[in-house]
C-alpha cells in the first residue's frame, strides 16, 4: 500500500484516509466483549470496513479527546460516516445508519503537528441513537453480523476474479498504487476480506456509493454492488483519459505552430517580407500627429516594443491595436467653431421653445470666446424633469457651435472602467468611453453630453462618479489619464453637458464642479406653443403627411394638454399628436373621410376618452375648506385642505395619507392657534374643549412637504369660527411657530395650477415676490398676487 506521507485530504476534510492491508482474514471478536455503547467517531470522505487498517488525520477537538481516551484505555469506539460533510459539530440526523466498530492501533504525530490514528475495523454495527454529545458523542449500537447465503462457490469464484481485474485496471489506469498492492491483490484468497479490502482500496467519484456497501448484511451483494461501482469508475477513468489526450495533442500542436512561426519569420527575415509595411504606416501617421515631444517619445518606445514582439505571440495583437488607437486620437486637432452669435441664437431657438436660461449661458460663453480667442469651456448641469429637452439640447448645441455632439449614456453605470478604461496588458483591455467619444468625433473639442448623471452607481468595482471629478474639472482635465491610453490627454476643450433629474443622488464634490442649470416643466401655454412649432410639424413628416392634410388649432392643443397629458414635460403630450397623426395617416390609406384639422369634439375618436382630469377651484363655499396649492414633479397641483370642529379635550387629528413634514405642518399651525386663540373668537377654556378634524382628500396618494403650512392655519381658524374664506383663492407658504410666513419652490408650476383650476388671487409670501416677477407676463395675466409676511396678514386678508 501507500506510504503514511501519502496521506490526501479533501479540502475542509476532517478525515483524511489511507488503506493499509496487513495480513489476511478478519480480526475475530465475540459480541459478548463488545460494549452496548461505542464512543462515536464521525467520519468525512471515508468510510472504514471491517478488516481493514486505516491511518487517520484527525481535525475536531472532539476527535482528538476520544482517540486519547480510547488509545490510553484501550477502548473500542465506533467510526461512522458522515453525510453532510459540511457540518463541523454533527447529531444524530448528520450520522450514516451503520458504522464499524474499530481499535485505536497506534497514533502519530506527524512533521506538519497533526495527528494520524491508525484504526483497525472490527465488526459493523447500526447506530440507534446519541445518548451523549461530551465531551464527545457516545452512540446506543447493535452489532451486525455478515452473512455469506446463496454463496455457491463456483459463483464467489467468478465474482472474486471479476473483482480482482477490475480492480487492477482502475489501478493501472489512476497509476495511484504501487506495484506491491497488486500483488498482494491477486493473493487474497478470503472473498470477504477481499470486498473489504477493494471496497477500502479502490477510490470512487461518489462517497455515497461505499457508505452504501456498508448497510450490505449479505457479503455476495455487497460483492455485487461493488462491481457495479467498479463499472462507473472505470468509464469515468477512460473519460478522463481521452480529455487528457485530447488536452496533450493541442498542446503539442501549439508548439508545433510556434516552432513553424519562428522558422517563417526567419524565412521572412530573410527575405525581407516582414512587418515593416504597417510599421512604416504607423510611422508616416505619427509624423502627421499635433502631438508633444514627450506623447513622440512614449510613441517611439510603443513602437520599438511592437518590432520586437512575435507576430504570432497574443502581446503583438495587444501592442498593435493599443499603437492604433493612439493614432486614431484626434491629438490637438479642433474644429473651428462658429462665432456668429445671431446664428447660434436663431438655432438655439428653432430647436428648443423657452430654455431662456441655457441659451443665456452658450451665447455668453460664445461672445467670450469670440472676444478672447480662447476660453476654458464651461462644464454645464441641466436638471429637471423627464421630457423637458434637456439631452437634445446638447445636441442644439453642438449645432450652433459648428461642433461634433458625443452622447455617453451612464445610467445604471457601476464600473470605474467604464470612464477611465482598462489597462492594456488584461485581456479585451479597451479605452474608457470618454476617449471612445472623442475617437468617434475625431475632434478634441466636441460637445459631449453626460446623459442621467444622477443614475450611476458604484459597487466593488468602482465608484464613476469619482471618476468624473478628474474630467469635469477645469483645473485638472487639461492632463486627463485614461488608463487603456496610459497618457494624459487635454480635454479642456471638451464643452461637457451633463443632465440629471435630481441632484440628490449626485455626489457633492462633483455638483460642486458644474454650473447647475435648472430647467424646470413648460407651463401649458408653453406647451402649446412647443406643440405647434416643433411637435406637429415632426409627426407629420415622421407619419408621410402633408401639411394640409392635418392641423390641429392652439385650443384642440391646450385640451390634449389639459385632458390627455399629466407632465412636466412634452414627451406624453408628443405620443397624443403622434396618435392623430397615425389614425389621419391611416384613414388616408383607407380613402376614409377625415377632418383636415382636428377639433375638440374630434379627440373622443381620435384619443379615446380623457386621462387627466384636474380638480376645480371649489370656490371655498364651506367654512374649513381652504384651497392650497403643491409642486409634484409632473407640474403643480391644487389640493383642498379640510378642517371641521367637533366636542371634545383639544385633541388634533390628521388624515389624508400626510408625510412627517405636512404633519408637522399641522401639528404648528394647532400650536400657533392654540398660543393665539383670540384669532379664533374663543376663549382659552372654550378652546380646550374643542377637538380639530384636519383632512387632505385623496387618501391613496401621499402628500408631503412644508408648502401647506399657512393652507392648514386659514383651514383649522376657518372652522373654529364657523366661517368661510373669500372665493376664488389658493394659497401656498411655509409657517414658523412664530408665525412667520416662509419662501417655498415651484412658483412657476403652482401658478399654472392656480390659473387651469379657476383661482384669480395667490397668497403668498413676501420673499417669493421675485420668483413672480422673473415669470413671463403672458404666464401672470389674469391673477392677483397677495404678499404676506405673517398669519396675521393671511387671516385679516382671507377673511
Amino acid at each position: 500500500m501507500r506510504d503514511f506521507n501519502e496521506i490526501f485530504a479533501q479540502p475542509g476534510a476532517e478525515v483524511s484516509i489511507i488503506p493499509v492491508m496487513q495480513g489476511e482474514g478478519l480480526p475475530k471478536v465475540d459480541v459478548s466483549e463488545l460494549p452496548d455503547s461505542l464512543p462515536i467517531l464521525a467520519l468525512r470522505n471515508a468510510v472504514l470496513f471491517p478488516g481493514s487498517i486505516y491511518p487517520i488525520t484527525i481535525g475536531r477537538e472532539k476527535s482528538l479527546r476520544l482517540i486519547e481516551d480510547a488509545e490510553k484505555h484501550n477502548l473500542f469506539l465506533g467510526a461512522v460516516p458522515q453525510n453532510d460533510l459540511s457540518v463541523e459539530d454533527p447529531k444524530i440526523g448528520d450520522l450514516y445508519t451503520h458504522g464499524t466498530v474499530a481499535r485505536v492501533m497506534k497514533t502519530l504525530e506527524m512533521p506538519d503537528g497533526t495527528v494520524t490514528a491508525i484504526l483497525q475495523g472490527i465488526r459493523r454495527f447500526r447506530l440507534d441513537q446519541i445518548v451523549e454529545y461530551e465531551p464527545y458523542m457516545l452512540g446506543r449500537v447493535s452489532y451486525l453480523d455478515d452473512t455469506m447465503e446463496g454463496a455457491e462457490p463456483t459463483k464467489l469464484k467468478v465474482i472474486s476474479d471479476s473483482l480482482k481485474d477490475k480492480a487492477l485496471t482502475i489501478m493501472k489506469m489512476g497509476a495511484f498504487a504501487p506495484k506491491e498492492t497488486q500483488a498482494a491483490l491477486r493473493s487474497i484468497d478470503d472473498f470477504e476480506f477481499l470486498v473489504n479490502f477493494i471496497a477500502t482500496t479502490i477510490e470512487v467519484e461518489n462517497y455515497m456509493d461505499k457508505v452504501e456497501l456498508l448497510g450490505f448484511d449479505n457479503i455476495p451483494a455487497r460483492a455485487m454492488r461493488l462491481l457495479s461501482c467498479l463499472d462507473t469508475q472505470i468509464e469515468l477513468l477512460k473519460i478522463k483519459q481521452d480529455i487528457n489526450a485530447k488536452v496533450k495533442t493541442e498542446i503539442d500542436q501549439q508548439q508545433r505552430e510556434y516552432y513553424l512561426n519562428n522558422q517563417l519569420k526567419t524565412i521572412q527575415e530573410e527575405l525581407g517580407m516582414d512587418e515593416m509595411e504597417d510599421f512604416d504606416r504607423f510611422r508616416a501617421r505619427a509624423e502627421e500627429k499635433l502631438w508633444s515631444p514627450a506623447v513622440q517619445e512614449i510613441f517611439e518606445k510603443e513602437m520599438a516594443k511592437l518590432e520586437r514582439y512575435n507576430p504570432s505571440s497574443p502581446d503583438y495583437s495587444i501592442q498593435y491595436n493599443y499603437i492604433q488607437f493612439m493614432l486614431d486620437l484626434p491629438w490637438g486637432q479642433i474644429s473651428e467653431d462658429n462665432l456668429d452669435l445671431k446664428n447660434a441664437q436663431k438655432v438655439l431657438d428653432e430647436d428648443h421653445f423657452g430654455l431662456d436660461k441655457v441659451k443665456e449661458r452658450i451665447i455668453e460663453y460664445l461672445a467670450v470666446l469670440k472676444l478672447k480667442g480662447d476660453m476654458k469651456s464651461p462644464i454645464l448641469c441641466l436638471y429637471g424633469p423627464p421630457g423637458v429637452g434637456k439631452t437634445s439640447l446638447g445636441k442644439s448645441i453642438a449645432r450652433a457651435l459648428g461642433r461634433k455632439y458625443v452622447r455617453i449614456a451612464l445610467g445604471g453605470t457601476h464600473d470605474e472602467s467604464e470612464i477611465r478604461g482598462h489597462r492594456k496588458t488584461y485581456v479585451g483591455a479597451l479605452p474608457g468611453r470618454i476617449l471612445n467619444g472623442i475617437n468617434r468625433a475625431g475632434t478634441s473639442n466636441p460637445v459631449i453630453v453626460l446623459d442621467e448623471i444622477d443614475k450611476i452607481s458604484s459597487d466593488f468595482k468602482g465608484d464613476p462618479s469619482s471618476a468624473l471629478l478628474e474630467a469635469l474639472d477645469p483645473e485638472q482635465n487639461t492632463a486627463f489619464h485614461d488608463n487603456y491610453l496610459d497618457i494624459d490627454y487635454d480635454l479642456s476643450n471638451v464643452l461637457f453637458i451633463t443632465t440629471a433629474n435630481s441632484t440628490s443622488t449626485i455626489q457633492p464634490a462633483l455638483k460642486d464642479r458644474m454650473e447647475m442649470i435648472n430647467v424646470s416643466g413648460y407651463l401649458a401655454e408653453e406647451k402649446v406653443e412647443i406643440a405647434k412649432n416643433y411637435l406637429l410639424p415632426k409627426q407629420i413628416k415622421e407619419h408621410g403627411l402633408d401639411k394640409s392634410q392635418l392641423k390641429i388649432d392652439k385650443t384642440t392643443l391646450n385640451e390634449i394638454v389639459d385632458k390627455y397629458t399629466h407632465e412636466s414635460g412634452v414627451r406624453g403630450l408628443e405620443k397624443q399628436i403622434a396618435k392623430i397623426a397615425r389614425v389621419t395617416a391611416k384613414k388616408i390609406a383607407l380613402e376614409e373621410e377625415h377632418p383636415v384639422s382636428i377639433k375638440k369634439e374630434h379627440l373622443k375618436e381620435y384619443l379615446g376618452l380623457p386621462t387627466n382630469f384636474h380638480d376645480l377651484q371649489k370656490g371655498n363655499e364651506a367654512p374649513g375648506v381652504v384651497t392650497g396649492l403643491a409642486w409634484t414633479e409632473m407640474g403643480g397641483e391644487i389640493l383642498f385642505v379640510e378642517s371641521s370642529v367637533s366636542k371634545g379635550k383639544g385633541a388634533l387629528t390628521m388624515t389624508g395619507n400626510l408625510g412627517d413634514v405636512m404633519k408637522e405642518s399641522a401639528t404648528i399651525a394647532y400650536q400657533y392657534i392654540k398660543a393665539h386663540p383670540e384669532m379664533t373668537g374663543l376663549s382659552y377654556e372654550e378652546f380646550s374643549e374643542k377637538d380639530i378634524h384636519v383632512h387632505v382628500p385623496e387618501g391613496a396618494v401621499p402628500k408631503d412637504g412644508p408648502s401647506a403650512g399657512i393652507t392648514m392655519v386659514s383651514s383649522m381658524v376657518s372652522a373654529f369660527r364657523a366661517q368661510k374664506i373669500k372665493s376664488g383663492i389658493a394659497m401656498t407658504g411655509e409657517m414658523t411657530l412664530r408665525g412667520r410666513v416662509l419662501p417655498v419652490g415651484g412658483i412657476k408650476e403652482k401658478i399654472l395650477a392656480a390659473k387651469r383650476s379657476g383661482v384669480h388671487t395667490i397668497v403668498i409670501s413676501e420673499e417669493n415676490r421675485k420668483d413672480v416677477e422673473d415669470i413671463q407676463e403672458i404666464y401672470v395675466k389674469g391673477l392677483d398676487f397677495h404678499y404676506v409676511k405673517n398669519i396675521d396678514d393671511v387671516i385679516s386678508f382671507i377673511f
